[in-house]
């Protein structure tokens, strides 16, 4: 595969850009290689600078769930064009996108846009510390809430994948209000509220974890979340930045049947444009300003192109329920690529939610940090070089999730397939 033109935009990118990318994980270092460089997508395809035709299964990590440039979202953005960028004043489809965001979950009585994931995540633990008085957060290891200082601790996603999940540059007193503890163990969360929990603000969690990989929580951790939190008078914040809409319409807070006091969305509201939001409990986003004292503002929160893209998005879900077909047609591609490497003798997992998934070079079950921690990443990495040169575009890193949209089909999945037959006979003979 020739990729001379993306080795030319990565050698210029360096000049100017730390590592040549503007997030870590694109610049392929845990996999080995240098990146290519994306000239358009359509559908379920991406192709780059140099004309090499990829099925993508990034889709921007997971917002494109229509697969890119749908035709109904790119009609919205044609439209929004028409009439102006940004305001910074309001608009009716800020109101539309809240109420679209409420009927799915029932757990939000209101809600606030903002700019990022990072951006919605940051701001639902301040008001959980502002409403409660509190300080002290519970955080799990491996899953990541974006980059604010409080929440870069023992992450996952790209700081798992560079093997430094706590960044330079938060002050150790930051770090001192957040409580780590593993996934997927009711009982050292039980513990730390016994012996903390008149200090603890509140519990953010992915609850079907995608940055150390897919990972799904025991019905024990599930029921654990939802007690122990509200006996001591703390707060459940779901981080469904990467599952809401995504996994099911009403996110996995409905698969899971939970009701959280605050939820984080982002990816798919924006149609694959810039976007965050949190909401929960009325009372307790009453808190925010101009309503209350906890501040937190935005210029271009509201954006009328995110929310123009968003609002197409979530119409099309709701008028199609592609669910289930996305359902099925995940289920079916990750049974093949299990049927696959056990051909060829090679031990893998294959965790799965919904359209999400991920395959860990893995001889025993991954449930936690632990268990995704003993995944081999050098078979990862040799299995990720021969579907790119097989023409599939995979996450370039064994901890993060792979998705899939409606626009992959049955061709696209034979290509998946067919490749992944491929790569597993590679990594057997690595």
């Amino acid at each position: 595969m020739d990729l001379k033109k993306s080795m030319e935009a990565m050698t210029r990118a360096e000049l100017s850009i730390p590592g040549g990318v503007n997030s870590p994980v694109r610049a392929h270092r845990a996999v080995g290689g240098s990146p290519f460089f994306v000239e358009k997508g359509q559908g379920a395809w991406l192709v780059d600078l140099d004309g090499n035709r990829y099925v993508d299964l990034i889709l921007a990590y997971g917002p494109l769930i229509l697969g890119h440039r749908h035709p109904v979202v790119v009609s919205a953005l044609d439209e929004a064009l028409k009439k102006g960028f940004s305001y910074g004043v309001p608009t009716t489809g800020e109101i539309d996108l809240a109420e679209a965001v409420k009927s799915a979950f029932p757990s939000i009585e209101k809600v606030r846009l903002v700019n990022s994931g990072t951006e919605a995540t940051m701001s639902a633990v301040r008001v959980a510390r502002g409403f409660t008085g509190r300080s002290k957060l519970v955080k799990f290891t491996g899953c990541y809430h974006g980059h604010a200082d409080h929440l870069l601790v023992k992450a996952g996603s790209g700081a798992t994948t560079f093997g430094s999940p706590d960044s330079a540059g938060v002050p150790a007193e930051f770090a001192a209000h957040t409580l780590n503890l593993p996934y997927n163990d009711p009982e050292a969360l039980d513990e730390t509220f016994d012996t903390l929990g008149d200090e603890i603000a509140a519990v953010i969690v992915e609850p079907f974890v995608g940055n150390m990989g897919v990972v799904s929580p025991t019905p024990e951790f599930v029921k654990a979340l939802c007690d122990v939190p509200r006996a001591h008078g703390a707060l459940l914040i779901f981080d469904e930045v990467m599952t809401g809409f995504r996994v099911g319409r009403g996110g996995a807070q409905s698969i899971l049947n939970v009701k959280p006091d605050l939820t984080c969305l982002g990816k798919i509201i924006g149609g694959g444009l810039p976007v965050g939001a949190y909401g929960g409990r009325a009372d307790v986003m009453d808190c925010v300003a101009p309503l209350g004292p906890v501040y937190q503002a935005g210029t271009l929160s509201g954006n009328p192109l995110s929310v123009a893209a968003g609002l197409a998005t979530l119409g099309v879900l709701e008028t199609e329920d592609p669910y289930p077909y996305l359902d099925e047609t995940c289920g079916r591609l990750c049974e093949g690529l299990a049927d696959l490497a056990r051909e060829e003798g090679v031990p893998i997992q294959v965790n799965r939610i919904g359209s999400m998934f991920t395959v860990f070079f893995n001889e025993q079950p991954v449930t936690d940090y632990t268990s995704a921690m003993a995944s081999d990443t050098k078979r990862f990495g040799v299995f990720f070089q021969e579907m790119l040169a097989q023409g599939v575009s995979l996450p370039p890193a064994q901890f993060e999730a792979a998705f899939l949209s409606i626009a992959h089909g049955t061709v696209e999945m034979g290509a998946v397939l067919s490749a992944a037959a491929a790569a597993f006979a590679k990594v057997r003979e690595a």
